[in-house]
């Protein structure tokens, strides 16, 4: 049934593109003028900026909501919805690192015409620390004590504790990147969890406006003429749910899509030649892993976590999935950061020692070659996302690598939409229904991890679903996040790294540079190291 819906949705998208292929008038005859046509293996939950919980959720609120400050294709943040980025220097950023001040453009307006204001920051951060919204993350957001707006266009932070990484958490690309939502539309709910709006956006004030969603087809966008940055390049976006990605590359093969949004490296043989297209590599602050939930029985003793890095053949599996295309990580921040220590260990590959470290744990030989303790079997459930190619490999390769050891581990698939849903909405990392993942990670524009590594962040809190909570790892954090000042924080950094090596709640498998497959006709992507969209206004084809 799958395999011929597949050839259902390729028959029929490339009956639309010759249809149009011979008056496209494109540089090529498959091209589109000013239509854009992206593919994408997941389709989100809903629309609603404030709801998103991964990537492509992002991706897609990011053409119709914006944060205040983003970082350009080289790193670097610039005002969006303000009028300069706060700092020490410009009196942004007080003296006492408690205050920070946001002036907002007086040019932007909503798509309905009323005016952007700093109402709509303010209400946003309510919404996000409301607890009757299904919210991902507060990380940041929480260590707000009040804000006052002066003025319509004034916006002064009050934090109740230093937080170095403020201005590039706050509504700009963090570990959650949030846009501003519009409050006059919002603010009459007691919660945005299920409202018209999250399937009709139909006020934004992005470059793109909402135009259309037919579920598991397709989501449309058009241009918003009157974006305050000028009239974008493109006409329209259409946004292809193609949950097979062997499907989006007969798609991109014979021109019937553009692009295969952050497609996987398992695809780089059948991409890297396809004439007509090109490959945009996008380094991100990011990593593929192996996740631990610390508080499941059998992985609550830092040996055995310990055996299982042992067992991880990390080249192998970099050889064996992405072509040799990544690098292989340490720990989780890369090695082009500021805050990179080189002198963290990894764990080599070293099955004997895997094997020592479970004796060690009280694990001997049992059945079949599986460990045992108490006549109990190491088995372990091992999950990932059904839709991505190199995960559901790592995983089989995993499952592999363990087995030589005495781990069983037992393999369960879900859609990402499940996998990494709200805890209100059952979602699989949030609700701690796993003992291992294979998963990836995209960070923000700064080093901060605490998200994913302090004991407050504990799901359904924040981002660290392995549970992990060590004193001396929020010791460490809270230095990195309580100074402002590099060397301080570097420092920091470095215990955060020799922590993750010693307690292993995850695996670290390589750095991430993320594959974009684009038809050569597509002009103005740029990714910065968080977001692939920050100038879609800029975009033509």
């Amino acid at each position: 049934m799958k395999r011929l819906l597949a050839l259902a949705i390729l028959a029929g998208l490339l009956a639309g593109c010759s249809k149009v292929a011979s008056d496209s008038g494109g540089e090529h005859s498959w091209t589109q003028p000013g239509v854009l046509r992206v593919a994408i293996q997941t389709e989100p939950k809903n629309l609603n900026p404030l709801l998103t919980s991964e990537t492509t959720d992002v991706f897609i609120a990011r053409f119709m909501f914006l944060p205040l400050i983003q970082p350009n294709g080289q790193g670097v943040q610039q005002p969006l919805l303000v009028t300069e980025v706060p700092s020490t220097s410009n009196g942004g950023i007080s003296a006492d690192g408690l205050t920070i001040s946001y002036h907002l453009r007086k040019d932007v307006k909503w798509s309905d015409g009323v005016a952007f204001t700093s109402k709509d920051v303010t209400w946003t951060w309510r919404a996000i620390m409301n607890p009757n919204n299904n919210i991902v993350s507060r990380h940041g957001y929480d260590y707000i004590r009040s804000i006052d707006t002066p003025d319509d266009w004034t916006v002064i932070v009050h934090l109740k504790t230093k937080f170095s990484p403020f201005v590039n958490t706050f509504f700009t690309d963090s570990d959650q990147p949030y846009g501003v939502a519009p409050a006059h539309i919002l603010a009459k709910y007691p919660n945005v969890n299920q409202i018209p709006f999250n399937s009709e956006p139909t006020v934004s004030d992005g470059p793109f406006r909402f135009a259309e969603w037919v579920r598991n087809d397709h989501i449309s966008l058009v241009a918003n003429d009157n974006f305050f940055l000028g009239k974008p390049g493109l006409k329209r976006i259409e946004i292809k749910v193609i949950p097979d990605e062997n499907t989006s590359v007969e798609l991109l093969k014979s021109h019937a899509i553009d692009w295969i949004y952050q497609a996987s490296i398992h695809l780089y043989p059948q991409v890297k030649d396809i004439p007509g297209t090109s490959i945009s590599w996008m380094r991100v602050n990011g990593y593929y892993d192996i996740q631990f939930n610390t508080t499941s029985p059998q992985m609550k003793d830092p040996r055995v976590r310990q055996a299982i890095a042992y067992a991880i053949d990390k080249q192998n599996l970099v050889n064996t999935t992405m072509f040799g295309q990544e690098t292989i990580a340490s720990e989780d921040i890369p090695d082009w950061m500021w805050a990179f220590d080189p002198k963290v260990r990894s764990y080599p590959y070293d099955a004997a020692k895997a094997r020592d470290l479970l004796a060690q744990a009280g694990y001997t030989s049992g059945p079949g070659g599986i460990v045992q303790k108490g006549g109990e079997p190491l088995s372990l459930l091992l999950v990932t996302e059904n839709s991505n190619t190199t995960y559901k490999q790592l995983t089989l390769l995993l499952q592999a690598q363990l087995r030589r050891i005495g781990i069983q581990a037992q393999i369960k698939l879900f859609p990402g939409a499940q996998l990494y849903a709200p805890a209100g909405e059952g979602g699989i990392l949030q609700l701690g229904h796993f003992d291992l993942i294979v998963d990836g990670w995209y960070s923000g524009i700064d080093p901060d991890d605490s998200a994913q590594f302090m004991c407050q962040n504990v799901p359904p809190g924040g981002y660290n679903y392995t549970r992990y909570c060590s004193p001396e790892m929020d010791a460490a954090e809270t230095m990195a996040l309580t100074h402002y000042d590099q060397a301080t924080r570097k420092a920091a950094y470095a215990k955060t790294q020799t922590l993750l090596a010693r307690d292993v709640p995850e695996i670290f498998i390589n750095w991430l540079r993320q594959m974009h497959p684009i038809n050569v006709d597509f002009k103005g992507l740029d990714p910065s190291p968080v977001i692939e969209n920050w100038n879609a206004w800029q975009w033509s084809i």
